[in-house]
């Protein structure tokens, strides 16, 4: 997506594209959340994780300590 946007004519042609029935009425709405997701995860990957595993690392319970809670 560019950073102008995704566009209504846009949202049509990817739609097509992916096989899903897309009415016109619905391109503009679908356009403005693509653009709103995009926006969100554009703030994400702005964030310094630094040492932070990946999710995949993660162990439940490990290093949780119950007597805290």
């Amino acid at each position: 997506m560019s950073a102008a946007g995704l566009t209504p004519p846009e949202v049509a042609r990817w739609a097509d594209r992916a096989g899903l029935p897309l009415p016109a009425d619905r391109h503009v709405a679908v356009a403005a959340t693509a653009d709103h997701i995009h926006s969100v995860v554009a703030v994400l990957r702005e964030l310094d994780f630094g040492d932070t595993p990946p999710a995949a690392a993660y162990r439940v319970g490990e290093g949780y300590d119950d007597a805290a809670v």
